[in-house]
């Protein structure tokens, strides 16, 4: 059976702005950011461990509207990045937008002028043809000399590390204006190495693969030619391999080129297909295997490893369709009409046979954003950290996440952070402590999270002990604006 993922949008495909919202989230969420410059920021309660010295950058979409429209889906909205940085002296912050060309043109006009992932920008047909804009809101990734705030559809933007200001567009030395870098790359935690991909489509679609140097130059490259042009957000960097999971998920790309569809609506779920996992070599890049298996969804992949006997465990948040897609898609709104459950699940393969030999569910409640300390990527670890429920909510009421878990993977138990009733966690990012920045990681470290709270209508970082039983945070940090909740983000250590 197909299912598309049009179904309810306006024919304009930007939504008109009501703020009529029951979830205490929706006041973060539709909160149009403004930034600040340095401000040093209030301990609220506890203090700044004495081993964690350096900056929190964290991205995600901080405007949502312009007049009286509101972006079509979540993924378009422009990205800022937040840096939060912890010093002998104490905390402090930073919040700007990236000053995309599309931003800035779209301030300078007060409306929307080109299209997304799921808007189409302007609400005449003749405006759409003005193209995509490149919102840089998804990640962001620092090198030794730069922050990089990432986008699927196209090239990183440059950022002073210090500052947040925009420097531009950085090609790395090899991008061109058909290969895009994508929003997840993988580091290497012993030679510091980048790897990414870029989906590009037209005639041939393509998988391209990049290895850059720990500086974000593009070292190495190859292609690889896909069968249909489809939704590819995250990989897997495990042990020799590097791995995808492409869903049964092909974009019809004359809708897309006609602007009658949008990105998100010429996507279409074909569960008959299959999800192809595919292997590369990560020396080479040579591909390894390809194999059909049963289909599923992700966005992201918390890690893997390789295992004694040549097989490979590959850790991931499943959706059994992509239904997930009109679920982040209104949140905008304020008001999302779909459940999209997911699981925290794990599969063993072989890249040697075309089986996959078995899957586990480790989490069975809806979750997203897997993370895990850095200097495990691709090896054996021991803690999945993520984002999930209280136990109280009920997963289908159209709640954000309130609490995140960590799965300690030796004994199989989770343990809960609840953050308490309206308080809405973004993705933890661990910061390994002082004793764990060896080349094996020993998983002392620290757990940081922008928590908004509704009930003070505050956003705050929260710092949490990462072996604790996590129940209450070591430091809360006010910040002075509300932090629309974003994507991804990262931590840069000055130890």
């Amino acid at each position: 059976m197909a299912i598309s993922a049009s179904s309810t949008l306006e024919p304009n495909h930007l939504h008109l702005l009501t703020n009529q919202s029951n979830y205490p989230w929706a006041k973060c969420v539709q909160h149009t950011a403004i930034g600040f410059d340095r401000t040093n920021l209030q301990v609220l309660s506890g203090s700044i461990p004495l081993d964690l010295r350096g900056t929190l950058y964290r991205n995600g979409p901080a405007r949502l509207v312009r007049g009286t429209r509101s972006v079509g889906h979540w993924f378009d909205g422009d990205g800022a990045v937040l840096g939060v940085t912890l010093t002998d002296s104490g905390a402090t912050g930073i919040y700007k937008y990236v000053q995309t060309e599309g931003y800035k043109a779209e301030e300078k006009a007060d409306r929307y002028l080109f299209g997304g992932y799921g808007s189409h920008g302007s609400e005449s047909w003749l405006g759409r043809w003005k193209g995509l804009k490149n919102a840089a809101n998804t990640n962001v990734l620092a090198t030794t000399d730069k922050l990089l705030a990432l986008w699927e559809g196209g090239w990183p933007h440059e950022l002073n590390l210090e500052t947040l200001e925009t420097v531009g567009l950085n090609s790395l030395s090899q991008l061109t204006s058909t290969t895009p870098f994508s929003a997840h790359p993988k580091v290497d935690p012993k030679t510091h190495e980048i790897f990414n991909f870029g989906v590009s489509f037209g005639q041939k679609n393509k998988l391209h693969l990049y290895r850059c140097n720990p500086q974000g130059t593009i070292i190495q490259t190859r292609t690889h030619e896909l069968s249909s042009a489809t939704l590819l957000h995250d990989f897997a960097m495990v042990g020799r391999y590097l791995i995808f999971c492409i869903p049964p998920l092909p974009l019809d790309l004359l809708p897309l080129i006609v602007k009658t569809k949008t990105f998100s609506e010429a996507l279409t779920w074909k569960p008959e297909q299959g999800t192809q996992i595919v292997i590369f070599d990560r020396n080479t890049l040579e591909l390894v295997r390809s194999i059909t298996t049963d289909p599923w969804f992700q966005w992201h992949f918390g890690n893997g490893e390789e295992l004694a006997d040549g097989t490979v465990l590959l850790e991931l948040i499943r959706y059994e369709d992509f239904e997930t897609n009109a679920y982040v898609r209104d949140i905008p709104m304020g008001n999302p009409q779909t459940y999209a459950p997911s699981r925290l699940m794990q599969l063993h393969i072989s890249p040697n046979s075309d089986a996959v030999v078995c899957w586990e569910t480790l989490w069975d409640k809806s979750c997203e954003f897997p993370t895990i300390n850095p200097q495990a990527v691709g090896k054996p670890w021991r803690y999945t950290y993520f984002s999930t429920h209280r136990p109280d909510t009920d997963p289908k009421s159209g709640e954000l996440y309130e609490a995140f878990g960590r799965l300690d993977r030796q004994s199989g138990e989770v343990t809960l952070s609840d953050c308490g009733a309206h308080h809405y966690c973004s993705e933890t990012v661990y910061a390994p402590g002082e004793a764990d920045r060896g080349s094996s990681p020993n998983d002392r470290g620290w757990l940081l999270s922008v928590v908004f709270d509704a009930e003070a209508d505050r956003s705050e970082v929260w710092i949490h002990d990462a072996e604790s039983d996590l129940s209450e945070p070591v430091c809360r940090l006010a910040l002075p604006e509300i932090i629309p909740l974003g994507f991804h983000g990262t931590w840069r250590s000055h130890l």
